[in-house]
């Protein structure tokens, strides 16, 4: 069975609390030998850091969530860097711009950013961004930040527009495939990432959230991240194995820690 990674989830969600070993052991039947699990609020960090610690298949990224930048407090690059130090600590994030449910903190996901953009810059480690309804904004910081010194990243669930896609890409970046992905309507979102370097893509969950087909409208788990696989390697033309065989190699390229 061709082995591939859940680049993206959130296993100290409740949603797991009741079987969280039983879905990593899911996971790994089906093929995703890793996960990385993220914390999206900082006074998280303890319980986040301590799934990884307690399963060998599991790494951790941590950050401010953009949604949540208005009521937690502003981090710090210090902050950031001192967690990065742990050895299953493999990315910053997720932080990013979220104008949808969230405009009215624009200016403080905007602040917080660019805090976790520098520590990403100065630990080496991929920034995670979630972006949405904030594609304009997202670009121009993206490239801004960039053009102070290069740092690596990766557009995590990636379901904006083509210019966004196309900004990340000449950055660089890597872009992640969902479960959205996988929705019978998302024909525009596949086509992004048909003309996307195959060698820029990774896949994720982002469970418990974004079911692909078959069990879209359930919970999500990391064991389905082989069904958005699959999907993708239609996608860009390619038999599953090779697919899985490149994303892996993208994945490790990345989040070189968890090589």
């Amino acid at each position: 069975m061709p082995q591939i990674t859940d680049s993206h989830c959130h296993l100290d969600f409740p949603d797991f609390d009741n079987e969280r070993p039983a879905v990593v052991a899911r996971a790994v039947d089906a093929g995703v030998h890793r996960m990385v699990t993220i914390c999206t609020k900082l006074k998280q960090a303890d319980r986040v850091r301590a799934i990884a610690e307690a399963h060998p298949e599991v790494w951790w990224a941590a950050g401010t969530h953009p949604m949540s930048a208005g009521d937690e407090p502003m981090t710090s690059v210090d902050e950031l860097l001192a967690l990065s130090e742990h050895h299953k600590m493999v990315g910053i994030g997720e932080t990013g711009l979220d104008y949808h449910y969230t405009a009215e903190t624009r200016d403080l996901q905007q602040q917080s950013l660019r805090i976790h953009i520098d520590a990403s810059r100065q630990s080496n480690l991929p920034l995670i961004i979630h972006a949405r309804d904030a594609d304009e904004d997202m670009a121009r910081i993206l490239e801004e930040e960039h053009a102070k010194g290069p740092f690596p990243c990766v557009m995590h669930c990636f379901s904006s527009g083509a210019e966004l896609a196309r900004h990340a890409l000449d950055l660089g970046f890597y872009l992640s495939m969902s479960g959205i992905t996988a929705f019978k309507k998302s024909s525009d979102l596949r086509a992004i990432f048909a003309e996307a370097p195959v060698d820029r893509i990774l896949v994720e969950t982002d469970s418990p959230y974004l079911a692909p087909p078959p069990h879209r409208g359930k919970r999500n788990e990391p064991a389905y991240t082989a069904h958005t696989a699959r999907v993708g390697a239609e996608t860009v033309g390619m038999s599953f194995d090779d697919f899985a065989r490149q994303t892996e190699e993208n994945f490790e390229r990345l989040f070189w820690k968890a090589a």
